[in-house]
C-alpha cells in the first residue's frame, strides 16, 4: 500500500512540473518539492513504523 501510495505522490509531482495542478497550495511548477518532500515524510514514517511493530 505504501508504495502504491509513493508512486502516486511522485506521479502527481512529475505531472506538477510539466503542468500545474492549481490546487491549494500548487499553483507554480516549483511546488512541486512540496509534493516530493510529503514522499519523504511519508516513507520515513513507514520505515519507522515498520521498525517499530517487527518486534512485536
Amino acid at each position: 500500500m505504501t508504495k502504491i501510495l509513493i508512486f502516486f505522490l511522485f506521479l502527481v509531482a512529475a505531472i506538477q512540473v510539466i503542468k500545474p495542478i492549481g490546487w491549494p497550495g500548487l499553483k507554480q511548477r516549483k511546488d512541486a518539492w512540496k509534493l516530493v518532500a510529503g514522499v519523504v515524510v511519508i516513507t520515513f514514517a513507514s520505515v519507522v513504523l515498520t521498525a517499530l511493530f517487527q518486534g512485536l
